[in-house]
């Protein structure tokens, strides 16, 4: 979607995503840890303005360990590159006192959107070290967060994650989209998903949470395939399953062509994948650069225009 005034830049996302016409694509950068590495990243999120994406997300580090690396960018991306920009915030070692200062320095930059998670706990790589608790933090769940920030901030729009195939936390799909809805319920104005692979299960997250009375934007995250390893790494960071026709088609690929026509070959499921979703009704595709500008422009050229 074009915006059509400088004034609309300041409207929370999920308004914009209301007013859009047709259906949209959104990005997902994570800030390079070497500043070196910075005229690179910014000359990929120049290039990826060609399929005229409607926000970017920016991750934030495990243990709020890289706030300020996630604000620099945000406002480089924002600045230099013209996005609309939607920093990640963890609960992850947050206080109200943290929390607070960090979105009044996103508002300062004029960020008018978080994307407010739990987050991943800090990795204790010293032997003896205490284990991580989330007990021990003033927020415990992204809705906690979300109702902070809801209440003490009404003018930024917040957006929560979900997971199409259950959370690996969660006992059943029934508590996971209770859990999901609850955030939702806590102020949340969307949802964007975390990475999957099988359609019928965003279908099955949308249907659950319209049943709840929930009609708020949901967002399908979406992440062609690089090759097995990449895959595996995937896997174990969300959970996600992966129906038997991907990995027979990833495994006939690997076979015959080995990486490069598993990169082929994920290319071309993705590319299926989004039109799929398009067709059940997803207002927008959310995708997974990695930082990489050449896979994400083949996709969308792939699946022709939205």
């Amino acid at each position: 979607m074009v915006l059509d005034t400088v004034a609309e830049v300041a409207l929370k996302l999920a308004e914009l995503i209301g007013r859009a016409t047709r259906p949209f694509y959104s990005l997902e950068f994570f800030p390079p840890k070497d500043s070196a590495q910075i005229p690179g990243f910014l000359e990929t999120a120049a290039r990826l303005k060609k399929i005229n994406p409607l926000f970017a997300s920016v991750t934030y580090g495990a243990g709020g360990g890289s706030q300020d690396n996630t604000l620099g960018i945000t406002r480089q991306l924002s600045e230099e590159c013209s996005y609309l920009v939607m920093p990640h915030l963890t609960c992850v070692g947050a206080s109200r006192e943290r929390i607070s200062a960090y979105l009044a320095q996103l508002r300062n930059i004029g960020i008018d959107n978080i994307l407010a998670l739990r987050g991943d706990p800090p990795q204790t790589a010293a032997s003896g070290a205490i284990p991580f608790s989330w007990s021990s933090g003033e927020f415990q769940h992204a809705s906690e967060l979300v109702e902070y920030v809801s209440a003490g901030f009404p003018d930024f729009g917040i957006a929560v994650a979900g997971y199409p195939a259950p959370h690996p936390e969660s006992p059943s799909i029934e508590q996971d989209r209770v859990h999901t809805g609850r955030k939702l319920m806590a102020g949340a104005d969307m949802l964007i998903t975390q990475m999957f692979f099988d359609v019928r299960e965003y279908v099955d997250l949308v249907s659950r949470l319209r049943s709840m009375g929930m009609d708020k934007p949901v967002i399908p995250g979406v992440m062609p395939i690089r090759s097995f390893e990449s895959l595996r790494h995937v896997l174990g960071l969300c959970g996600a399953n992966i129906p038997a026709r991907l990995y027979i088609a990833l495994e006939e690929a690997d076979r015959k062509g080995g990486e490069e026509a598993v990169r082929e070959a994920g290319l071309i499921f993705a590319a299926d994948q989004i039109r799929r979703l398009l067709a059940a009704g997803a207002p927008g595709i959310h995708l997974y650069t990695l930082n990489k500008a050449e896979t994400c422009l083949r996709l969308v050229e792939a699946v022709g225009g939205i």
